[in-house]
């Protein structure tokens, strides 16, 4: 299986968990929240620290999934 796709399946949607917002692994843990603690420059060790359940492989895929839903085509004139 590709690697890619094979991170991917870490990401999870269950209806009437988290408002059906993308979560990891199934734990009530949204890839919002993880993208948004990156952003705010917190570091891949610290949220793995906080978050004890979390595996690296588990914030790439957040990383992996967001750049997926930002790849649309750019129309030029």
């Amino acid at each position: 299986m590709n690697p890619r796709a094979d991170l991917l399946t870490r990401i999870t949607q269950t209806p009437g968990q988290c408002g059906g917002r993308p979560c990891i692994r199934g734990m009530r843990i949204r890839v919002s929240d993880i993208l948004e603690m990156l952003a705010e420059n917190v570091s891949v060790s610290e949220i793995l620290e906080d978050f004890p359940d979390l595996e690296l492989e588990d914030i790439q895929a957040c990383l992996l999934l967001a750049a997926g839903r930002t790849d649309f085509p750019r129309l030029t004139a």
